[in-house]
This record gives C-alpha cells, sequence and structure tokens, in this order.
C-alpha cells in the first residue's frame, strides 16, 4: 500500500503577530497538515514563528524547511529544538540542510566554507543532537521520544548518504544548486536518477522514510503552455515541454494536477509535498480533492 499523503505549507512573509496567527489558523482550515517555516534572513525567525504557529492551532505539526545549519551552533540549536517541541506539545519536526546562499552567510558574519565542510558541519550537528536530546538527562526535556522527527533536504551523494542513515524524512528540493545560491530544476529522468541513487543508500533501513518533494509552481488552467511560458525565460536551458514534465511543477486542470501527484506517488514514492506560501489557496483545491487517495 502507498503511504498516506501528507501536505505542508512552507511560510516565507514576516507579519504582524495577529496577521501571522490568522495565516496559521487559515492554513488548518484549508486542510494542510504541516506548517512550515524557513531559515532565511529576511523571513521569520523559525522557533519563534512555530511557537505562535502551535497557539494558533490545533492539528498540524510544525516544522522547519530547513534550517541551514551553518547559522547555528549544534548545542545552542538542542536547546531551541527541545524547548520548541515542549512548547508545542511534541508537534514538532526538525528540517535540516547545508545552506546554499553564501551572500547570507556574508551577511551574518559567519564562515561560508567548501560544500564538503558544509556538509561536515551538518553531520556534526546531526550527531549531537541525537547525543544531547537522546540523553535521559538533558534538560530542557523535549516532549517526543525517542527524538524529534528529523528531515533532511538533499541531492548530491554524500547528503543523500546522510540522509539515509539519519532521517525519517527525506526532503528532495527537485533541483541542483548553481553558482550564485540559485537552484536549477531537476528534469523528471535526473530526478529518478536522484531518488535511485537515495534508495540505494537506504537499503539497509529498518523503517523507510517518508519522501517529501518541494512543489515550486502551482496553477490551475486549461492551457498548461501558456501558463509556463512566463517562466522559460527563468529556466533558460528547459523547452517548454520539459517544463510541463517537471516533478516541481504542478499546472493544469485539477483532474490533470490529482493524475500527476498520485503518478509521482507511484514513480518516486512522493507522499509528502510541501508547497510555497503564495500557492497556499490553489493547492488546497489539490488536498480536498486527493482525500482517501
Amino acid at each position: 500500500m502507498p503511504r498516506p499523503f501528507r501536505f505542508g505549507v512552507n511560510l516565507l512573509s514576516p507579519t504582524s503577530g495577529g496577521e501571522w496567527r490568522a495565516k496559521c489558523r487559515r492554513a488548518e482550515q484549508l486542510g494542510y497538515d504541516v506548517i512550515l517555516v524557513p531559515d532565511h534572513l529576511g523571513m521569520p525567525a523559525p522557533f519563534p514563528s512555530l511557537v505562535a504557529a502551535a497557539e494558533a492551532t490545533e492539528r498540524p505539526r510544525l516544522g522547519t524547511f530547513v534550517l541551514n545549519a551553518g547559522f547555528w551552533n549544534p548545542t545552542l540549536l538542542a536547546r531551541e529544538v527541545a524547548t520548541t517541541d515542549a512548547l508545542t506539545g511534541g508537534r514538532l519536526e526538525l528540517g535540516l540542510g547545508t545552506g546554499y546562499v553564501e551572500a547570507e552567510h556574508e551577511t551574518a558574519g559567519l564562515p561560508w566554507g567548501s560544500p564538503g565542510e558544509r556538509v561536515d558541519h551538518l553531520l556534526r550537528t546531526v550527531e549531537e543532537l541525537h547525543r544531547l536530546l537522546g540523553s535521559a538527562d538533558y534538560q530542557p526535556r523535549p516532549a517526543q521520544r525517542p527524538r524529534v522527527p528529523l528531515l533532511i533536504g538533499a541531492n548530491g551523494d554524500r547528503m543523500l548518504r546522510l540522509t539515509a542513515e539519519h532521517a525519517d524524512i527525506a526532503a528532495f528540493t527537485g533541483a541542483r544548486t548553481v553558482a550564485g545560491g540559485k537552484l536549477e530544476p531537476l528534469t523528471a529522468e535526473e530526478l529518478d536518477e536522484r531518488v535511485g541513487r537515495y534508495q540505494e543508500f537506504a537499503a539497509g533501513r529498518k523503517e523507510p522514510a517518508e519522501l517529501n518533494l518541494l512543489i515550486q509552481i502551482v496553477e490551475l488552467t486549461e492551457d498548461r503552455a501558456a501558463a509556463v511560458r512566463p517562466w522559460l525565460g527563468h529556466l533558460p536551458n528547459l523547452t517548454e515541454e520539459q517544463v510541463l514534465q517537471l516533478p516541481l511543477v504542478l499546472v493544469g486542470t485539477l483532474d490533470e494536477i490529482v493524475a500527476q501527484v498520485l503518478s509521482q506517488r507511484e514513480r518516486y514514492g512522493f507522499s509528502y509535498l510541501t508547497v510555497l506560501e503564495p500557492n497556499m489557496e490553489i493547492f488546497a483545491k489539490v488536498i480536498e480533492a486527493l482525500q482517501g487517495r
């Protein structure tokens, strides 16, 4: 049996407290299972935002999507994770990644390092969190046992191996990082290869991980080609047909999008889908259509 769907929304825009709580309540009303917050300068601070989200809602899980490990000292991060899990009643899901925007590190006065050094730091962070939060004597005490669920965002081989070894949720952006901290989409075939590579690394797991995909574009339309044409200038290496085939692009009628989501769960194993805040309302129609599927 396929794993049941879960749906998350990554909330990007800073607001007042009242507006933030209203936005989180709206996400809950629309049927989202997880309310998520990124870790970029200029966007909401993750942990206080999630505590406020918990106060405004009852059902959704709450996650970071994803923390830039380079921003964090592992020991101090453990305190943030434990406190947030306690204050949210055990609803936290911790998402971690290496970070991909060098300019943010420069602004924060933090070292950027090589790709290998960033992966090294992420691994040390994961190991230290496991050590500290897994201790019966650790204070503050997180609500969830044996640990807060861990999501890791990955694409390269070393990160996929780390994800297979440590993460409860394997997150795929469906893109690679290129010069300047920009993301370049993977074709459907390239994503096949990356997911297959992850599955090779994960072959010895006791329990399979949940697989997540970040959806970048959602549009309900009867003219799929016209809907993606404005994006072609941002994707100069791809044809119109290739853009329409990208797994992170959901464009078409409601029936077409539902069929694509079901097909991608069968093809790749993606049962946990995340959309960005601007797509929160429109994707809710997809969530409703997929109930019980």
